[in-house]
């Protein structure tokens, strides 16, 4: 039975709308993430954990920070589960209750001189809910997006993720330093909720827009081929495993994100180099800001010359680019920081961060898209996020694997993207297949009906 004899009507493609309700999710789901790390790094550790330790308290309140990473990969496994076996749409609107519920619901908590040792409980609970959300997020509103996209244009419809997060991360940025400003018994008592509260208003946004959104036609067909799989994920790692691992090591391009927006943020401001906690914080947002620019122009070049080419710009170009700007920050040059730093996230990163979404999609078929893109890349993400940790033990006087100083994190950055960079170019260049083709074997290739 072909695409065209199906007896089933398939929704129309609305390829606009499914950007912009990958976009809002996308700007929640970092806007969330930005403003924790905020919060977890500056006022936490002094309403949640006992404050007569000030060490162990702060260290405490950034460890719920990494919860989150935990929680993602298991969240990445059911929820991956129930997006392939029912849907894209429904994962969608979940995932934006849940992480707008329970980021709300941060900004409620009672504090520790309030409940005692409830406090930092409650805290940890809505974190990790945050993470199964984030699980969800990205891979479901990818999958949307790429299935509701013109074929030749998937790279650039797919790319609104991306934007969205970089969004999220500038209105974060703005909403937070006003709020960090407040005389500090204002601040650890009201002044820190307000922007947990805000997300209430970019989660019924999009929850207005997401609900009235379409099923894909992808998913409408396999449906009405009788195709779908009952268990979505035994189908993925019996017949996509390589893709999945793949998709693993490709991920592990974000730890230039994690490394420029964590690790060399706090080695520009810790007592080794001294630099202005405010001008460091602006040489992200302008990063941030270009990448809004940089990131549908790159897509929008992969669907013209290919995934691969473009993901390889970045992912080879990101790890000199950051040894400029680790080098720029060692010199105390502002300039030159602000300069190596926008060329460095902003730009180079963007080539790669842009166009993962399609690339990554158009691994996998309709059948397992949703599961397949979510585990391989939360995987791969915990591991960028652990990343930060492995910098901090190569600046130590000892090193860390015999790599020291920031050259030695320059260095340990470059190792995971070239990881990164030969998965991709080992890959299957996918931008002119078909949508109804991926993931198959080259030339194709046809499902039986599952038995029900």
């Amino acid at each position: 039975m072909t695409e065209s004899e199906s007896p089933r009507a398939v929704h129309q493609a609305t390829p606009r709308k499914a950007a912009v309700a990958a976009w809002i999710g996308s700007a929640l789901e970092y806007y969330d993430f930005f403003i924790y790390g905020s919060a977890a790094a500056l006022i936490f550790s002094k309403v949640f954990f006992d404050a007569s330790d000030p060490a162990t308290a702060t260290l405490q309140s950034l460890a719920t920070f990494g919860v989150a990473y935990a929680a993602r990969p298991v969240g990445a496994f059911f929820l991956g589960h129930v997006g392939d076996r029912f849907g894209r749409k429904k994962i969608m609107v979940f995932t934006l209750i849940l992480m707008g519920v329970s980021t709300f619901l941060i900004g409620c908590l009672p504090t520790r001189e309030q409940v005692g040792g409830l406090a930092p409980v409650l805290l940890v609970l809505l974190r990790v809910m945050q993470g199964l959300s984030a699980a969800g997020e990205q891979a479901s509103a990818n999958s949307m997006t790429l299935e509701h996209a013109p074929e030749n244009r998937r790279g650039y419809y797919t790319s609104f993720t991306l934007n969205g997060t970089q969004f999220g991360q500038i209105l974060a940025t703005l909403v937070f330093i006003p709020v960090a400003a407040l005389p500090e018994e204002q601040l650890l008592s009201w002044g820190w909720r307000v922007p947990f509260w805000l997300s209430v208003a970019v989660a019924a946004a999009g929850w207005i827009i997401r609900r009235k959104l379409n099923e894909t036609p992808a998913f409408e067909r396999e449906v009405a081929r009788g195709t779908v799989p009952k268990l979505p994920l035994a189908v993925l790692f019996r017949d996509h495993w390589r893709s999945v691992l793949r998709v693993v090591c490709a991920a592990l391009i974000a730890t230039v994100s994690t490394i420029f927006t964590v690790w060399a943020l706090n080695y520009a401001t810790g007592d080794a180099v001294g630099l202005d906690k405010a001008t460091m914080l602006w040489v992200s947002t302008a990063a941030n800001a270009v990448a809004l620019l940089a990131l549908p122009l790159w897509a929008t070049l992969s669907d013209r010359i290919g995934r691969k080419p473009v993901f390889l710009i970045g992912a080879v170009g990101s790890p000199i680019m950051i040894f400029f700007y680790l080098a720029a920050i060692n010199s105390g040059n502002y300039p030159l920081i602000f300069l190596t730093g926008i060329l460095t996230l902003g730009v180079v990163y963007s080539a790669s961060n842009g166009i993962w979404p399609s690339l990554y999609g158009e691994m996998f078929s309709t059948r397992v898209r949703l599961s397949g893109m979510a585990i391989g890349t939360q995987i791969g993400f915990a591991i960028a996020g652990f990343a930060v940790a492995s910098a901090a033990g190569i600046v130590t006087p000892e090193g860390w694997l015999g790599l020291q100083g920031w050259t030695g994190v320059a260095i340990f950055t470059a190792i995971l993207c070239a990881i990164s960079a030969v998965a991709v170019a080992t890959a299957r260049e996918t931008h002119r297949v078909p949508t109804a083709d991926l993931g198959l074997p080259a030339g194709g290739g046809r499902l039986e009906p599952t038995p029900r």
